[in-house]
């Protein structure tokens, strides 16, 4: 019997291999973008007049200023007119299974699989968004894997993403569970108190489906009986965690609001420090001389600050955000006119997700050029990510493109108003 279920499973493998192979992927004939402009990241110069040549998901070729396309005759045509393209935009930061409205305890009135269930929607709304790469930095059950799974499969429409599953970091630490008293044995079983045991949860987190691996530094605004200026993992254990998924070819983000864990985490080898709230002069040249990336969520507070207390959110949650609210915005701009590299993480989630480029104008009040900012969501978010087939419209990467009303490299509000989203060469979104 259990030979012939075998050999039916075969056959239903093969059968559906060869469906798959047989049936041409919908966007292999390719079409053409056209608009009046778009925004060349690398140089952020503006073309003028141009044709995106699109095939088997990939940029064939960019024409533009006049140029004619050498190809593209008979195939579907999308004409944007007067709109702006840009590279699909990346959020370094997001946790795509919350869902802010339901805050401090009230998410308790949920089942497990709930949070699983909404974080469909929060993916389509983040792709309609123009976001078509996100890093999600922490899940509950995998269920950023499993979505990743489901999108890459064609079951369920989102951005690609970089799932790093479960966070972790040291023992009633912000990574832990720290809401519950101790009859509830609620804790993160990916906790981590020593080198070895940090060692050992990359390899777990790894083996599970994590393609990024997500710690916790310091203590956290969104946790209870922590601190953000705490440190609460140590030199060894963070070296432990860069070293060990290194050896797996995988980056590692840090959250890290406090001072001195800033400095140790880039001390050990971490590859982009989150929030960086808290960072000092020592913290942002050990920054530009380590070439880490700095991703600081400075658009959340305006949500929580006004639509946190209703949502559930603790008032110690409120309070620690008010402290360090306007003390990250001013780190932000010194370590940006210091030249730190910078990406663009806003931790949607604890805001609204598919409002994630209201971020865009914070950092242009901040110190950046709209086109900076612009950069940090795309050029540096696809460097940081080590992936050379995203951020940046040209021959061979992904036809990942959106595109805006008027000029975003002059009013980066634009990018609040996207009109088209094109993934992998698919339209998801055309007005």
């Amino acid at each position: 019997m259990r030979r012939a279920c075998l050999s039916l499973l075969s056959a239903a493998i093969l059968s559906l291999s060869f469906a798959a192979s047989a049936a041409p992927a919908p966007e292999a004939r390719g079409s053409v973008v056209t608009a009046a402009r778009m925004l060349d990241v690398r140089s952020g110069r503006m073309l003028k007049d141009v044709q995106i040549l699109v095939q088997d998901g990939r940029i064939k070729q960019v024409a533009s200023d006049g140029r004619a396309l050498e190809g593209g005759a008979g195939l579907p045509r999308h004409d944007l007119g007067n709109m702006t393209v840009l590279p699909g935009l990346i959020d370094m930061h997001v946790h795509i299974d919350s869902d802010p409205t339901f805050s401090g305890y009230s998410y308790l009135q949920f089942n497990d699989r709930f949070w699983s269930a909404v974080s469909v929607t929060h993916a389509q709304k983040t792709l309609m968004a123009g976001f078509t790469t996100i890093r999600n930095l922490g899940a509950d059950d995998w269920n950023d894997v499993g979505l990743q799974q489901a999108i890459d499969q064609g079951r369920v429409v989102g951005p690609r993403i970089v799932p790093a599953a479960y966070a972790f970091g040291a023992t009633g630490g912000h990574c832990d569970s720290t809401y519950f008293p101790p009859s509830m044995r609620d804790r993160n079983e990916y906790n981590a108190d020593n080198a070895e045991e940090a060692r050992r949860s990359v390899r777990e987190v790894r083996k599970y489906g994590a393609q990024v691996i997500k710690i916790c530094a310091t203590g956290g605004v969104f946790s209870r009986n922590t601190e953000p200026g705490q440190q609460q993992m140590t030199y060894a254990e963070m070296k432990a965690v860069a070293d060990e998924a290194r050896m797996w070819g995988l980056k590692v983000a840090a959250h890290a609001h406090g001072t001195t864990g800033i400095r140790e985490a880039i001390r050990a080898g971490i590859d982009t420090i989150e929030h960086a709230s808290l960072i000092d002069d020592e913290g942002i040249r050990l920054a530009k001389q380590n070439g880490t990336y700095l991703s600081m969520d400075i658009y959340n507070t305006d949500y929580t600050q006004a639509e946190g207390a209703k949502n559930g959110v603790l008032e110690d949650n409120l309070r620690k955000d008010r402290e360090i609210a306007e003390l990250q915005r001013q780190n932000f701009r010194r370590a940006h006119q210091a030249g730190v590299k910078m990406v663009y993480g806003t931790d949607a989630g604890i805001f609204p997700h598919g409002d994630n480029a209201k971020q865009f104008a914070v950092m242009v009040r901040y110190g950046m050029t709209p086109v900076q900012a612009i950069q940090a969501a795309t050029l540096n978010a696809a460097e940081a990510l080590g992936r050379n087939d995203i951020g940046v419209i040209e021959a061979g990467r992904y036809a990942d493109l959106v595109a805006v009303p008027g000029d975003p490299s002059t009013d980066v509000t634009a990018l609040e108003r996207v009109g088209f989203v094109m993934k992998g060469g698919v339209v998801a979104r055309e007005q």
